[in-house]
């Protein structure tokens, strides 16, 4: 009796039995799914574009100049979720708060990129391409660390939007998917939207000659029918283009695609006018965005302990409130590393202070931690590619200087 692959659904999930012809992606996905469930390592970058108020956020509580400087704007003490005596969270991120306690979440303080520019635009490319002050670098730092890795499927690098990113750009294969549902999936030019189109303009270089390898793993999410994904038990993304985005990133990694490194961002943080303090527009979307990687972190189940989520923002704010009750273009902020390898329930790196004589320029958090060091220890430690000289050209980026946040 001949035996036969065929595609089911079970509890949501995407699972694969038989032996019979698919794609040589799909075989090797399949035949090595129990070994990549143990062995594979991923890495989840999240950008917060609008340049997120860091000191908002992850709030020094115990440095009295802060209070000082934003009489109208501070999270109060009586109301910040404490870590440890001199830092805290800001209320609306109580979806960390039992990651914190389990060790599964770290904070890097005073980091960002080195680069002077107060430019969204100029300051993202920066941290997307991995050369601060270089606008003439082609790839991004996040394509370019998937070089030494097996290309073992059209998914192994995914970005959750219409279009590929700057970060996700450059020679390795990519693909950008704006609604699993749909079936929508986008590349540099926005060619391919859907996945019949996808197939038909195979030749676009963003998929690098795996479109039919993508037009078939696009098969198999529809036979799936993705409508139909229920999260785990506790995983509860709220309601918006970042849950979104999570919950289908999860239903990727736990259909077995191969995904080894994904992207998504969320916007709206360029709080010049009022920007709130425990209530107002700050805290509504620290609240979308900490019970959506919350509900992420949960639905991941055991694969949560072979993934690393790091987030960032292209510059922090001015230390000082200004007029309008909001905060300008400011310079260092802070990140966020959580995952099963995180030496978490720690605040990571120097603390400059917020003495006017310890401001950049006289008005802003000064820089402490380049963001190369955070991604550089996630790349090495975690993902293996011990290249960090390509991944992020002119950047000491030595293992004895990494922050050690990895266990």
């Amino acid at each position: 009796m001949s035996i036969t692959r065929r595609i089911f659904v079970k509890n949501g999930a995407l699972a694969i039995v038989g032996t019979a012809a698919l794609p040589a992606f799909l075989t090797r996905t399949v035949d090595g799914a129990v070994a990549s469930e143990a062995e594979d390592k991923r890495l989840v970058v999240i950008f917060q574009r609008g340049a997120a108020d860091g000191l908002n956020i992850v709030v020094p509580h115990g440095e009295s100049a802060y209070y000082a400087v934003r009489p109208s704007i501070n999270i109060p003490r009586g109301a910040v979720i404490d870590l440890d005596g001199f830092f805290g969270f800001h209320p609306s991120l109580a979806g960390f708060e039992s990651l914190w306690k389990q060790k599964h979440l770290a904070v890097v303080h005073a980091a960002g990129s080195p680069d002077p520019t107060r430019s969204h635009f100029d300051a993202q490319d920066f941290m997307e391409s991995g050369t601060p002050g270089i606008k003439a670098t082609e790839d991004g730092w996040l394509n370019r660390c998937l070089r030494s890795r097996p290309d073992s499927s059209a998914f192994r690098a995914v970005s959750l939007g219409p279009s590929l990113p700057r970060i996700l750009s450059g020679a390795e294969p990519a693909v950008a998917i704006s609604n699993i549902n749909d079936f929508g999936v986008g590349g540099k030019n926005s060619i391919a939207n859907t996945f019949e189109a996808m197939y038909e303009q195979s030749v676009d270089s963003v998929l690098h000659g795996t479109g039919q390898e993508t037009f078939e793993a696009v098969k198999m999410l529809k036979s799936a029918d993705p409508s139909k994904y229920v999260p785990l038990p506790g995983a509860n993304y709220p309601r918006g283009h970042f849950g979104d985005s999570l919950k289908q990133l999860a239903q990727l990694i736990k259909a077995n695609l191969g995904v080894q490194v994904a992207f998504a961002d969320i916007g709206g943080w360029d709080h010049h006018v009022n920007e709130g303090n425990t209530q107002g527009q700050l805290a509504n979307i620290l609240r979308e965005f900490s019970e959506s990687l919350g509900a992420f972190w949960i639905d991941l189940g055991d694969l949560a302990e072979d993934t690393i989520v790091v987030t960032m923002s292209e510059f922090g704010r001015t230390v000082r409130e200004n007029g309008n009750r909001g905060t300008d273009h400011g310079h260092a902020n802070v990140m966020f590393v959580m995952g099963g390898p995180v030496r978490g329930g720690k605040v990571y790196g120097r603390w400059p202070g917020l003495d006017p004589t310890q401001l950049y320029e006289g008005r802003d958090l000064a820089l402490t931690t380049d963001f190369r060091r955070v991604l550089g220890e996630a790349v090495e430690q975690h993902l293996g590619n011990k290249n960090l000289n390509e991944i992020f050209p002119g950047f000491d980026n030595q293992t004895g200087k990494f922050l050690h946040y990895l266990g």
